[in-house]
């Protein structure tokens, strides 16, 4: 603490916040929101980051140490986060360790989720997984472009090692258009 208020900072520290930064950045794309369909809700914007927070988990538990502890120190810090969030929203200091503990079930089952779709390579499973978690629906099809771009982030992700992911940061796929509909220039894909 004393070490903050003079300008010294854990360099471990510093990996994982800007590791975290990053991928709150890669959760706010405004075209998850706008045309994969992610409810630009607090909802939406929780499964959103839990869903990319999960992805770089994902490539980490799959590193050589220390990949483990980067691990652990991301979810402490986007945990952390989170409680900051709800104190911030007015919750009380009661009500808010029942609802860390929510947040936490809901991220885990999410992991074990879009882990089995993805380990499966089954992309209609993910895609009911996402449908439900993440666009609050019933119908799949409805995120069948999430599902493609979770499963290509997963493939970029899958390409980094520890070093160029905590360094230059995660990489994620680049949202595109569901199929059928136009593009920017007007052409349909």
């Amino acid at each position: 603490m004393i070490g903050r208020l003079f300008g010294r900072v854990n360099p471990r520290e510093a990996m994982i916040r800007d590791l975290h930064v990053r991928i709150n950045a890669a959760a706010r794309a405004p075209a998850l929101y706008t045309t994969l369909g992610v409810p630009d809700t607090v909802e939406g914007r929780f499964e959103c980051l839990s869903l990319h927070v999960i992805l770089v988990l994902r490539r980490l538990n799959r590193l050589p140490d220390p990949a483990a502890e980067v691990a652990q120190d991301l979810v402490n810090a986007v945990f952390l986060q989170l409680d900051s969030s709800l104190r911030e929203s007015g919750i009380g200091d009661f009500g808010v360790p029942k609802r860390m503990k929510k947040l936490g079930a809901a991220f885990y089952g999410r992991a074990a989720g879009y882990d089995a779709a993805l380990d499966a390579a089954d992309p209609d499973a993910l895609a009911r997984s996402l449908a439900r978690n993440v666009l609050g629906v019933d119908d799949a099809a409805d995120a069948a472009g999430l599902a493609r771009y979770v499963m290509a982030s997963d493939r970029a992700l899958a390409s980094l090692d520890l070093d160029a992911l905590v360094v230059a940061g995660p990489r994620f796929a680049a949202v595109e258009p569901p199929a059928g509909t136009a593009d920017q220039s007007g052409v349909s894909r």
